[in-house]
């Protein structure tokens, strides 16, 4: 359940984080509901997978998956397209989540 947990913190954040260039500083209602809500619900789940995962971790991988999948949305949403440097930067992010998923001992999985 952690990793659902996580899961939906993740999306969440992502939705809110998308949102807020439409809410334009808060001054347009659904915008902001959306980042509210979203932000609330990923903090509170983010808050649930923190008991039972290790902060440092979970953070490492919320920011980190949150990071692609905010660029992704940004591309389709606003049409920011990446330059190279920084997808080659979301990779080495991207290959940070996997190293710990895959290796660490400290995720509680291994």
């Amino acid at each position: 359940m952690k990793y659902l947990y996580l899961l939906i913190a993740i999306i969440s954040e992502t939705v809110a984080t998308s949102f807020l260039k439409a809410s334009e500083g808060f001054t347009r209602f659904w915008p902001s509901v959306f980042v509210i809500v979203g932000y609330a619900l990923a903090f509170f789940f983010l808050s649930i997978t923190v008991k039972v995962m290790p902060i440092g971790i979970t953070y490492a991988l919320w920011s980190g998956i949150g990071i692609v999948l905010v660029t992704i949305a940004g591309i389709f949403l606003y049409k920011q397209v990446p330059d190279l440097p920084a997808i080659l930067g979301m990779s080495l992010i991207l290959a940070g989540v996997l190293v710990i998923h895959l290796f660490s001992k400290t995720t509680g999985e291994h």
